[in-house]
């Protein structure tokens, strides 16, 4: 009996570990009561060409994740942001998004 015990704890399948939760990214839209119009977004010193999301609109619809080409997509934390419009800067600031977050932006 002790022999057929050791060779069974001898059988070991190995250390799984299963990790599960959300997604470690977060989201910046940018929103405006005019009609979508061209901006230049510079995040932490990258450049994005995007348009912004009418504000109804995205008020009524709330699927602002579904607009990926008008999100950009950034590690959670502190991010330096401007924003130009024909050349004019009309947005700048140090920003901070949480995890999964969709951090919006009105201009």
């Amino acid at each position: 009996m002790a022999s057929a015990m050791l060779a069974l704890a001898g059988c070991t399948t190995g250390v799984h570990s299963v990790a599960s939760g959300n997604a470690d990214e977060c989201f910046v839209c940018f929103v405006s009561t005019e009609k979508p119009y061209d901006i230049a977004v510079t995040i932490d010193g990258t450049l994005f060409n995007l348009k912004t999301i009418e504000q109804q609109r995205f008020s009524a619809r709330r699927d602002v994740r579904a607009r990926s080409n008008e999100l950009i997509v950034l590690a959670p934390g502190r991010h330096k942001v401007s924003v130009t419009r024909d050349g004019k800067e009309v947005y700048t600031k140090e920003i901070f998004v949480s995890a999964t977050e969709t951090k919006v932006i009105e201009l």
